[in-house]
């Protein structure tokens, strides 16, 4: 059975997504406007270095042939010359630098963003796509300015100085070569608009190969043992076949746009040979002016190729920054908050409330419908119900990864939509039900949510949840790595390595989405023993599948189809519910 494709975006479809402008750019390239503003200086003398060197040659020619004395001619040309190269030099580093800040700013703007969105993003967008817009999509920006944009302005000096010049030495010559740039430059601007169009597809498609590669390799094992590698590579070509078609089209439009230059140099080149021969045939100009005219007109084609570089770059920059701009124009997490409240250091009687809560993820399918029941200060309160009942939903809401949508939750008596996201997750240690362990150290893992906890204290936390063999067993101890998802633990030390970072961030309230789903009757013995040590001084829920976890709870929820069908301890839901009573004798509750 081949494995599904969820959130793949048809091959041929339109690029999504908000489409970005140059003024989009501006942000990023003013970020760093005081080094762009020594480059273009830079440009500027650079621009009179190379206007001037015309002249000069101009006077040498003029000198020579009246047999005077060159004189500072040749070394003011010389010096024209490699000022002007030296200048190019460091021109062409700082643009490097800036390009890399750009690139750098992009990447710290987008990170900032995709970490602080919704939860509900994520749930609907893929994660190698997201990845990709991090990397190959800013990437794309750094040409904005290594190819052509800045040195534009130096260029563009150059161009109008070259047009004067030209004029001046011969209106003639200069109305026939500037017919052919001008065409050119309306060619260019056409062809640039698709360029951008083609550029946003191969970029999507880019973002889907990246998904689609993330997918495999994170589900390596899945697809091994399923036998499904040979489908798994024949989709992941799939997509890059379409990344490189899509690449095809703006190399087809590029393929027009780079040799525009070179023909409008070319075809220029021999209508001033040409007619400018005639010219000094008839007198009309010198042969000194006739060179001199030849080099202004290389002056004034290589600004033009310059141009259409940057326009070319700016193009696929801009595809690029679109799916940037896509991100950081979602709004975040915290764009609606309102904080009215501040999180009590005394909670009161009553730790967390669910007051008549309505929930659902979309507006179609409800999640929890009339939601209510209170946890005291200081107690353990269990829920149970079959499979998609809502259980996990409620730690979700508790946690605020979702509001709800209707009723409310309380948390220390404060409605938790009043209070700031970050002090509230403070009071709160969160075990989710497939709790990730992030790559690198154990003590990274531990002290992600208590970065000053010292060395004894995570050896403390993880002899807590029977965890100390992970510090004896490798000589690097709190350092030894855990491997990419933890794939070097098992699935019960992974768990329970997730338990015990939450419990160093000591919170006042913590809630265990089946967090001893992964262990064995022993080792779910001596995570029990942890929990009713750390239980002492805080107010556990727990969403318990065995019934030696529930049986000890102060109170117990009942859900089924995201309603509350009883609240009480084990004795009386047993007589009062049938439901958890099935429960207890039979499937999701036993006394392993």
């Amino acid at each position: 059975m081949a494995i599904p494709r969820f959130g793949r975006r048809p091959a041929g479809a339109e690029p999504e997504g908000p489409k970005a402008t140059f003024r989009d750019l501006m942000p990023y390239l003013l970020e760093h406007k005081g080094i762009l503003g020594v480059v273009i200086a830079l440009s500027l003398v650079g621009a009179g270095f190379a206007l001037g060197q015309p002249l000069v040659v101009s006077q040498v020619i003029t000198a020579v042939q009246n047999g005077d004395d060159v004189g500072w001619l040749v070394p003011i040309l010389i010096a024209l010359v490699v000022g002007g190269a030296l200048l190019s030099s460091v021109r062409h580093y700082l643009l490097q630098r800036t390009g890399e800040s750009v690139v750098l700013s992009s990447r710290k703007h987008l990170v900032n963003r995709l970490l602080n969105l919704p939860i509900s993003s994520f749930d609907s967008r893929r994660t190698g796509d997201l990845v990709s817009r991090v990397g190959a999509d800013s990437t794309m920006l750094r040409a904005v300015l290594t190819q052509g944009l800045v040195e534009a302005v130096g260029g563009s000096v150059t161009f109008v100085g070259a047009i004067i010049a030209m004029l001046f030495i011969d209106a003639v010559l200069f109305g026939l070569t500037f017919t052919v740039v001008i065409t050119s430059m309306v060619i260019v601007i056409v062809l640039s608009r698709q360029i951008r169009k083609f550029s946003r597809q191969a970029q999507d498609r880019v973002g889907d190969l990246t998904a689609s590669v993330e997918r495999s390799i994170s589900a390596v094992r899945t697809v091994r043992a399923a036998n499904a590698i040979g489908r798994e590579i024949t989709s992941v070509e799939t997509d890059a076949t379409s990344a490189w078609d899509a690449g095809l089209h703006v190399a087809r439009i590029s393929a027009f746009v780079v040799p525009i230059s070179s023909i409008a140099m070319q075809v220029s080149f021999l209508v001033v040979l040409g007619v400018g021969g005639f010219r000094v045939a008839s007198e009309a100009i010198t042969i000194a002016q006739l060179v001199s005219f030849i080099l202004f007109l290389f002056m004034m084609i290589m600004p033009l190729g310059s141009a259409i570089g940057a326009f070319t770059s700016v193009a696929q920059a801009l595809g690029a920054l679109g799916r940037i701009q896509e991100i950081i124009d979602l709004p975040s997490e915290t764009v609606d908050d309102v904080v009215t409240a501040t999180v009590p250091d005394d909670l009161g009687p009553v730790a967390v409330e669910l007051r008549n809560v309505d929930f659902s993820y979309t507006d179609e399918t409800p999640i929890l419908q009339d939601v209510s029941f209170t946890v005291a200060t200081g107690t353990r309160v269990a829920l149970v119900g079959p499979s998609g009942s809502g259980k996990s939903t409620v730690l979700s809401l508790i946690e605020r990864f979702y509001d709800v949508s209707g009723g409310s939750v309380r948390f220390g008596g404060h409605d938790i939509r009043q209070l700031d996201r970050t002090e509230l997750r403070s009071h709160i240690g969160y075990v989710e039900q497939d709790a990730p362990v992030l790559a690198g150290s154990i003590r990274d893992n531990l002290t992600l949510g208590a970065p000053d906890a010292t060395d004894e204290d995570c050896v403390a936390v993880l002899a807590d949840v029977n965890l100390s063999n992970l510090v004896d067993r490798n000589e690097r101890g709190l350092d030894s790595p855990v491997g990419e998802g933890g794939v070097l633990l098992s699935g019960g030390e992974r768990q329970r390595l997730a338990i015990a970072r939450a419990l160093l961030m000591a919170p006042p309230v913590l809630l265990l989405d089946e967090s001893t789903s992964s262990l064995d009757g022993l080792n779910e013995q001596l995570m029990k023993e942890a929990i009713d040590r750390v239980s002492a001084n805080r107010t556990l829920i727990v969403i318990a599948h065995r019934l030696s976890t529930v049986v000890d709870s102060d109170q117990i929820v009942v859900l089924e189809n995201g309603r509350v069908l009883g609240t009480g301890t084990h004795d009386e839901l047993i007589d009062s519910v049938p439901l958890y009573r099935e429960l207890a004798e039979t499937q999701l509750l036993t006394t392993d």
